[in-house]
């Protein structure tokens, strides 16, 4: 029993997944028929299809309260480690992550519920570390939110312990600033061997250094291509001065037609004719907290939170999302988790845009990968 490769470190140049589909209404905040239905029968088929597709991993959302508003975008969430258990059960190469507040759940405890989902997917399973930041979520829990110079400290303790639960084979202490450990043993350990896909996101100084020494791939925010093979740079630039070499991801959504004026519609009906302005509103006042002067056009916020929950937009033809995809990968990023307004109706066209991408050098063409 060997760890596989997961799909999600595969051989294509430009790695592509799905984002937020555990989630009501996915990334979307739009009132629209054609929004996202996320029962389990629907996320068991778009699973199945993006793993036929050929697409890398599926990202989920760790969401605790909705959005409110008409729709309350994204109210209803699967808890993502029990989600994640039945589609690797259901699927068979696509790399499938969880989504986990650390603050929220105990590292031994957490150690030990990860790894069924891992031997269910034969070293498939990848594990999305959050340090959380929305209060509302915190109260619901009646935990502190740590402030955000001392926040990555706890989390980075937690990985630790999780870390040694997964690898010591004898029992162990441990003595720390948030948790004091004893005699700790944990069977089974992952599958095959080593670690789970580690994944983290993050913009800020404190993130990138946390991200820098533990995990395998950093999700990383941008608002335009321009300023994007820096931002690149200063992340990868990180990452050595630990000895490591962390993939770098973006995260955005996506609606792609054959033609600009097509998406251009859809954009259009979805966020202008039956976008849920009210849930805009409400997120927008969840993001701005404390940053106010950061936002210059509040309009231009709430129709991407509307779009997308205010991932990057990629929007225009096959051929024009390809192209944007492509300057994403020249500037440096290794791939990206895209929201599809419906997970199953969309995903056609954008194994169209796949198409484009195998024909540019960025993706390979064959469906091989990590299954053991």
């Amino acid at each position: 029993m060997q760890r596989p490769m997961a799909r999600m470190a595969g051989p294509s140049k430009f790695r592509l997944g799905l984002f937020g589909m555990n989630c009501s209404n996915g990334l979307t905040m739009t009132k629209a028929p054609e929004r996202w239905d996320a029962s389990w029968d629907n996320n068991v088929k778009a699973a199945q299809m993006a793993d036929e597709a050929g697409l890398d991993f599926l990202l989920p959302i760790g969401r605790w309260h909705g959005y409110k508003g008409e729709t309350d975008a994204q109210g209803s969430t699967f808890e993502t480690i029990t989600w994640a258990a039945g589609l690797l059960a259901l699927t068979k190469r696509i790399t499938i992550s969880a989504t986990l507040h650390v603050r929220f759940a105990n590292p031994i405890f957490s150690a030990k519920q990860m790894v069924p989902a891992d031997h269910i997917g034969k070293g498939r399973f990848a594990l999305n570390i959050v340090s959380g930041w929305n209060q509302g979520e915190f109260d619901m829990f009646g935990v502190e939110l740590i402030p955000h110079e001392t926040r990555y400290d706890f989390t980075e303790e937690w990985v630790d312990i999780v870390k040694r639960a997964w690898s010591d084979d004898k029992p162990f202490d441990h003595d720390g600033a948030h948790f004091h450990l004893r005699d700790v043993l944990s069977k089974p350990k992952p599958w095959g061997g080593g670690f789970p896909l580690l994944i983290s996101a993050g913009a800020s100084t404190e993130g990138r250094r946390f991200a820098a020494r533990h995990v395998d791939c950093l999700f990383t925010s941008f608002n335009d291509l321009d300023n994007l093979a820096g931002n690149v740079r200063e992340v990868r630039a990180v990452s050595r001065e630990f000895g490591r070499e962390a993939g770098v991801f973006g995260s955005g959504h996506t609606i792609c037609r054959p033609t600009r004026k097509e998406a251009d519609e859809f954009y259009h009906y979805i966020v202008h004719e039956h976008g849920d302005w009210a849930a805009a509103e409400h997120a927008a006042r969840i993001r701005m907290k404390g940053r106010e002067d950061r936002y210059k056009d509040v309009d231009a916020l709430k129709r991407r939170l509307i779009s997308g929950v205010g991932t990057y937009p990629v929007i225009g033809s096959y051929d024009e999302v390809a192209d944007h995809l492509r300057r994403m990968s020249e500037a440096g990023l290794d791939g990206i988790a895209l929201g599809l307004t419906n997970y199953i109706h969309e995903l056609p066209h954008l194994q169209e845009v796949m198409g484009r991408l195998e024909r540019m050098g960025l993706r390979v063409a064959d469906k091989q990968t990590a299954s053991a």
